[in-house]
């Protein structure tokens, strides 16, 4: 029993696999998916009536549900449900499970595969790389790739139970998809907040480029994401920071031009290959009288034939520093924005949030200072101070009247004539 607020640690949740990977048979099977937490299915169950996304897990999923199986789900041997895992522990669970046994190791890339054929006398490790949540873009595509998720489960589950393998099988995220904040420290600083809440969600180191010994060129963002054709959707955060299957290969550097190259495999249904380019420059600008690094524009290929390009606007940063933006993309809403030049790049949406990159001057393989794309003057800032002029005009006008008003210098005399005042007066 876990009281309300605790997150297991590595070792409390070494401590409480240790019962499964002892079993004299063993079968384990690892769900992974990029992020996940209990709230996502509490309030998709609230906000979808009766679509259920969880038909064939009759439990509630949290960030690491635990189930062993024998005929049925619903007669497994046992349970157990962790509401909240330390990220280390999950992101460091598949090497754990790797080194507590002589494990035969099967990657299940083919998510529609029919039947899997294991080899019983051997302890089998499968594991599954779920589809990512899109939760950057709605809650509808949430549930959808719930769902799907959900039957692949079901349907890898099912296929060994009509093979009567005994099994048991784990479904963890990376990451957990919505941060609480903590209740004791709401009197703090919002600025304290804020950097709490940050480091909580700094899961996974950035992106590097090397060139010979040193780091030429660091990328981060918490959601890369990109549509096709206003349909098909590319999540690539998991596979550009977590599992880094990227090859960065075609990446170049230079003390003037830095080009960071990212090719994919198989992205998705129907794109054989994908590869996207980050072009960057370092210039003197003799205005400022210092070098300056700017994005000049993102290249989109598909497949080696369709060339999409983007110009980029408001990104760029003074040559020593890292740029950093809270929402960049092709919306118009969006602070740093992606603008078509050509009509490929048309058919393409891009969704990028807090981009972190740098690709010039990096020191000790770490991002510079931060120069953001967001000014000093925010809209936010212009309002206020639009309204204290007006209030402070205000303000004036009426001191001004009040000092305007003037005493009488003469009174009536009840008891004498009455007083006359001349309109001159």
């Amino acid at each position: 029993a876990l009281h309300e607020g605790h997150i297991v640690s590595a070792q409390e949740l070494t401590e409480l696999l240790q019962p499964v990977l002892n079993q004299n048979s063993r079968n384990l099977l690892l769900f992974l998916q990029d992020r996940l937490s209990m709230e996502d299915f509490t309030f998709l169950g609230e906000a979808y009536g009766n679509k259920n996304p969880l038909q064939h897990i009759q439990a509630s999923i949290s960030l690491l549900y635990f189930f062993r199986c024998s005929e049925s789900l619903q007669s497994s041997a046992s349970s157990l449900v962790l509401p909240a895992v330390d990220c280390k522990a999950t992101r460091n669970l598949l090497s754990f499970l790797q080194e507590s046994g002589d494990w035969k190791l099967t990657n299940i890339t083919n998510l529609h595969v029919s039947q899997l054929e294991l080899d019983t006398s051997t302890p089998n490790l499968l594991v599954v790389q779920l589809q990512p949540l899109v939760s950057a873009v709605n809650e509808i595509s949430i549930l959808e790739a719930i769902a799907e998720n959900d039957k692949i489960i079901g349907m890898l589950t099912m296929d060994l139970q009509e093979q009567g393998i005994n099994f048991s099988a784990i479904y963890t995220a990376v990451r957990p998809s919505r941060i609480s904040r903590r209740t004791d420290v709401v009197w703090e600083l919002r600025r304290q907040l804020m950097a709490t809440e940050e480091e909580d969600s700094l899961s996974y180191p950035p992106l590097n480029v090397t060139a010979g010994n040193n780091t030429c060129i660091l990328f981060y963002a918490t959601n890369f994401s990109l549509k096709a054709n206003n349909s098909v959707l590319l999540d690539l955060t998991n596979v550009t920071f977590v599992s880094q299957n990227v090859d960065i290969s075609s990446s170049a550097c230079s003390d003037s031009n830095t080009t960071l190259s990212l090719k994919y495999t198989k992205p998705v249904n129907g794109i054989s290959s994908l590869e996207i380019r980050f072009l960057m420059t370092n210039k003197f600008y003799r205005g400022s009288a210092r070098n300056w690094s700017t994005l000049e524009a993102v290249e989109i290929v598909q497949d080696g034939k369709k060339f999409a390009t983007f110009n980029v606007s408001v990104i760029s940063a003074p040559a020593e520093y890292s740029f950093h933006c809270q929402l960049v993309g092709t919306s118009n809403l969006y602070p740093a924005r992606l603008i078509p030049s050509n009509n490929d790049a048309k058919n393409w949406d891009v969704f990028i949030s807090r981009l972190q990159i740098q690709g010039f001057n990096i020191e000790n393989n770490q991002f510079s200072y931060a120069s953001d794309c967001t000014g000093f003057f925010t809209p936010g800032i212009w309002m206020g101070l639009v309204t204290s002029i007006v209030l402070l005009w205000i303000l004036a006008y009426g001191i001004h009247m009040i000092m305007q008003l003037t005493t009488n210098s003469r009174f009536d005399d009840p008891k004498g004539p009455a007083l006359s005042v001349p309109q001159t007066e």
